[in-house]
């Protein structure tokens, strides 16, 4: 049986590059051949015909463009919106959307990236995109220095989403993996055909053909992952992953102000440390594979925040360059969780299982400002809480299995 992976090498590693390629995108109608069924019942309308072929109830039917367009819609709309909140619960409430909206932008474009790309390319597509989002924290810092009025800043930071809202519009593709798992063929094979060209290749008929004749698509919810055995072992196991490092990242990012030196300049340098360890972290988890780094990453960045609590407070200097060594391997552990995490799961499930994972992210990054409250009881506890959590689940890390140029897997399988 052929598999998605040689479709893909076909066309070209990189199905799509969704940074600096232009995607020519045109409107077809949402439905797969149904010639099949005209058989049976040759009067049958066509909306008859999409209804018995795509259960209009089935969850996930949207598909990843639809989130991410949605969900950037949303983070403009409700940006913008900031400016003029009129008191501190309209603008938390407004702020809670934005961050809901933004962490689905970042889930679902890391999943497409990975499930358009040939799995040696899957980790390279998924940092070039993170790498992008701490330049957006750099610009944030300086932007901040320079505008001091709020909601004047809200204004600037969000009404330029305006351009990737549209371009995004025009030329993202939809996932034509995720499309042939749903039996969408038709739509997938416009998709990889439009990809073929923008590369200079041309997809052969009997490839595709070979792969629809022998998959059936499979209906999965989010309730699946912990009914099957080894993919609940994994989300379990990654979710507290995905807490730990998030947990870590943000308790180092939220002490930015307690670190002795300028809050912009801190925020700056935070921000700019992300971009070497991305990479970093990109040719390690290429070379040693992602299961053995990421635990690396997880242990060396939590014993960064034990080791703070051994420098005296009247060395900020040395405490900042820890806290940043702290924040270069919680980077490097976020990012090889998302390319982990999107690697680990099938198709059918892969957005639902990344999902989770960033739901205990989201988690963790909740509690992590709270836990700065117990320096009450003690100025070491919030640090110890920190660093802890972070080993113990780089030991935990151990117990998966490596993906590094594993073909992705479609659907679920017993084990």
């Amino acid at each position: 049986m052929s598999n998605f992976g040689q479709i893909l090498k076909e066309i070209g590693e990189f199905a799509f590059d969704v940074i600096s390629q232009v995607f020519a995108s045109l409107s077809f109608p949402h439905h797969c051949n149904t010639d099949w069924i005209l058989e049976p019942g040759p009067n049958l309308t066509q909306e008859n015909q999409r209804n018995l072929t795509i259960p209009v109830n089935e969850d996930g039917r949207f598909g990843r463009r639809f989130a991410i367009l949605l969900s950037l819609f949303i983070l403009f709309m409700f940006g913008v919106s900031t400016a003029f909140s009129p008191n501190i619960y309209v603008y938390m409430a407004i702020k809670f959307i934005c961050g809901t909206s933004s962490i689905v932008i970042v889930m679902n474009t890391s999943v497409l990236a990975v499930e358009w790309s040939d799995p040696s390319k899957t980790a390279l597509c998924t940092v070039v995109m993170i790498n992008l989002t701490s330049f957006g924290q750099m610009l944030t810092a300086g932007t901040a220095y320079l505008i001091h009025n709020w909601r004047v800043l809200q204004l600037v930071l969000f009404s330029p989403l305006v351009i990737p809202l549209i371009a995004h519009y025009w030329f993202l593709p939809e996932s034509a993996r995720w499309l042939l798992t749903h039996g969408r063929k038709e739509e997938a094979r416009k998709e990889l055909q439009r990809a073929a060209r923008i590369n200079g290749r041309e997809l052969p008929e009997d490839l595709l053909d070979k792969i629809n004749m022998e998959s059936t698509p499979e209906k999965r919810n989010m309730f699946d992952i912990f009914k099957i055995p080894y993919l609940r072992k994994y989300t379990l196991i990654m979710g507290f992953n995905w807490f730990a490092a998030s947990l870590l990242f943000y308790g180092l990012t939220l002490n930015v102000g307690s670190f002795g030196t300028n809050i912009y300049l801190t925020q700056l340098i935070f921000a700019l440390v992300e971009i070497p360890a991305n990479i970093c972290s990109l040719t390690l988890i290429q070379h040693f594979g992602r299961r053995i780094c990421e635990a690396c990453f997880l242990f060396f960045g939590g014993v960064a925040c034990l080791v703070v609590l051994a420098v005296p407070n009247d060395l900020p200097v040395v405490v900042t360059v820890i806290a940043v060594v702290g924040k270069f391997s919680a980077s490097a552990s976020f990012t090889t969780a998302y390319v982990y995490a999107a690697e680990l799961y099938p198709t059918v499930l892969r957005q639902n299982g990344v999902g989770l994972n960033s739901m205990c992210a989201r988690v963790a990054g909740t509690l992590a400002p709270l836990i700065r409250l117990l320096e009450v009881y003690h100025y070491t506890i919030p640090m110890l809480i920190y660093g802890i959590i972070p080993i113990a689940a780089g030991g935990f890390c151990l117990l998966l299995p490596e993906t590094l140029n594993v073909e992705l897997q479609d659907h679920t399988e017993l084990k």
